[in-house]
C-alpha cells in the first residue's frame, strides 16, 4: 500500500459544491492519489494551498469572488510547488492563454472524463518533479547538456509559414555535413510533417506512428534507430506519420521517451516542433537545451513571438530560448530594432531572405547548405549551427554591420 508521502496530494477548487465533492470521489478511486482538501473560492484557495502545499491544484476558472486565473497567479507566488490543473466550461483559446500566463500547467474542459482527468493530474505532477530534479542536478552552465548526452535543440514557432521546418533540416544537415557532427532530426509536427518532403525521404514503414507501439512492448533503445531513415548528407532522420490520422497513435510521454533515446545514440539532436502548444510540445521544450524560436518582420509573428515569450517566461524557460529572425533582410517596413523594442529582448541569429535558392532547393528535395553552400542563406545557416553545437553565445554583430546583396540592412539601434 502507497504511504501518504508517495501520492500525489491534490486541493480541489470550485465554487459548486455538488462539483467538489463528485471531484473528490472520483479521485478516491485512485490509489496514487490523495485528495487534501477543498476550497470554495479563490481567496480559500490560496488560503489552502498556502496551509496544505499540495502537489497539484484543480482550480475553476470561474468562480465570484476572485475567478480561477487571479488565484492561480497569486499561488504561483506563494507556492511555486503547485501545478495548476484549470477547469472551464470554456474552451476558448484566450482562457488557455491567460491561464498558462498565470502559471496553470494543463488545462481541462468540461465536461472531461474521469480518465482525463487523471491522467492530467499525474502528467502536471511527473512534469513538475522531473522540472525539480533537473534544476537540482543542473550545473550553472546556460546550455546544461548531460556528459554523455547529445544536445536536443528544438525548432519552434508559435506561427506557422516563418520557415521553421527549413531551418530544422538546413541546422542538422549543415551540423553533419559542415561540423563533423553525429545528427538525428526528428520531424515532430505529427499531423502535416514536411521533413520528408524536404530531404527527398518517403516515411513508408518507418516513422514516429510505427515506433510508438513498439516502445509500449518494451523495445531495447538500441532497436530505436532501425525507425530512422539516414540521408546522404549522414543525418538520421524519424519522420512524421505518413497521414495524419496516424498522429493519434503518438502520446508526449512517447515522444520524450524517444528523444531520450535518441539523444543517447546522438551529437545532436534536432527536433521539428508543430506551431502548436499542447501537452506534446510542452514536454519537448522541458526537455530540450535549447529553443531555437523563429520568427518574421510579420506583425502576427511578432504579437505571437510576444505571447509565447510571456509563457516561455513562466515555465522556466527563458534562458534556453534563441530567438531567430528568418528574412531578415526583407524590408517590410517593420525595423528589427522596432520589434526588438516590441518583444522586449534582442534577436540572437539572422538569416537572410534568398527566395530563389530555397524554392529551387525545396522543390528538388535537397537541403540548400548541400546545394548552395556559397550563398548567404547557407552561411547563416552555418553560423546558426555552429553556434548551436559549440554552445556559443554570439549573436549575429558581424552581420549587423555589412548590408548583405546591396540592400540597406535597416537601422539597428
Amino acid at each position: 500500500m502507497m504511504s501518504m508521502a508517495d501520492r500525489i496530494q491534490v486541493l480541489i477548487v470550485d465554487d459548486i459544491p455538488e462539483t467538489r465533492d463528485h471531484l473528490a470521489k472520483l479521485l478516491s478511486f485512485e490509489p496514487d492519489i490523495q485528495v487534501l482538501g477543498t476550497a470554495s473560492s479563490g481567496a480559500e484557495a490560496i488560503e489552502q494551498g498556502v496551509k496544505l502545499l499540495p502537489d497539484v491544484i484543480l482550480m475553476d476558472i470561474n468562480m465570484p469572488d476572485m475567478d480561477g486565473i487571479t488565484a492561480t497567479e497569486r499561488l504561483s507566488a506563494q507556492v511555486p510547488t503547485a501545478a495548476v490543473v484549470m477547469m472551464s466550461v470554456q474552451g476558448e483559446a484566450d482562457y488557455l492563454r491567460r491561464s498558462m500566463l498565470a502559471g496553470a500547467r494543463e488545462f481541462l474542459v468540461k465536461p472531461f472524463s474521469s480518465d482525463e482527468l487523471t491522467a492530467s493530474i499525474r502528467q502536471v505532477y511527473t512534469r513538475e518533479k522531473e522540472k525539480v530534479d533537473r534544476a537540482a542536478a543542473s550545473t550553472a552552465a546556460r546550455v546544461p547538456a548531460p556528459t554523455g548526452e547529445g544536445l536536443v535543440v528544438a525548432v519552434y514557432s508559435p506561427k506557422g509559414g516563418v520557415g521553421r521546418t527549413t531551418i530544422a533540416v538546413n541546422l542538422a544537415v549543415a551540423a553533419a555535413s559542415e561540423l563533423g557532427k553525429k545528427v538525428t532530426l526528428v520531424d515532430c509536427s505529427f499531423q502535416f510533417g514536411d521533413v520528408a518532403v524536404l530531404l527527398n525521404l518517403n516515411p513508408k514503414d518507418k516513422s514516429m506512428a510505427e515506433l510508438m507501439p513498439e516502445l509500449e512492448q518494451g523495445i531495447e533503445p538500441e532497436s530505436v534507430e532501425a525507425f530512422t531513415l539516414t540521408h546522404s548528407s549522414g543525418i538520421r532522420v524519424l519522420l512524421a506519420p505518413p497521414s495524419p490520422e496516424m498522429a493519434e497513435l503518438i502520446t508526449p510521454a512517447g515522444v520524450k521517451r524517444v528523444i531520450e533515446i535518441l539523444r543517447q545514440h546522438s551529437e545532436l539532436v534536432v527536433v521539428d516542433c508543430a506551431a502548436w502548444f499542447n501537452d506534446t510540445i510542452l514536454s519537448i521544450l522541458d526537455m530540450a537545451d535549447i529553443v531555437l524560436t523563429v520568427l518574421t518582420l510579420e506583425i502576427t509573428s511578432i504579437k505571437n513571438i510576444r505571447l509565447f515569450l510571456e509563457v516561455a517566461e513562466q515555465l522556466g524557460y527563458s534562458d534556453k530560448v534563441r530567438l531567430v529572425l528568418n528574412r531578415a533582410d526583407t524590408t517590410l517596413g517593420i525595423r528589427v530594432a522596432d520589434v526588438e523594442h516590441s518583444i522586449g529582448r534582442k534577436v540572437d541569429h539572422t538569416i537572410v531572405s534568398d527566395g530563389r535558392a530555397v524554392v529551387y532547393a525545396l522543390n528538388r528535395g535537397v537541403p540548400f547548405v548541400l546545394s548552395n553552400r556559397e550563398s548567404q542563406v547557407s552561411q547563416d545557416l552555418l553560423r546558426l549551427a555552429t553556434s548551436v553545437v559549440g554552445g556559443g553565445e554570439s549573436r549575429d554583430e558581424d552581420r549587423r554591420k555589412v548590408p548583405q546583396k546591396g540592400k540597406s540592412l535597416f537601422a539597428w539601434r
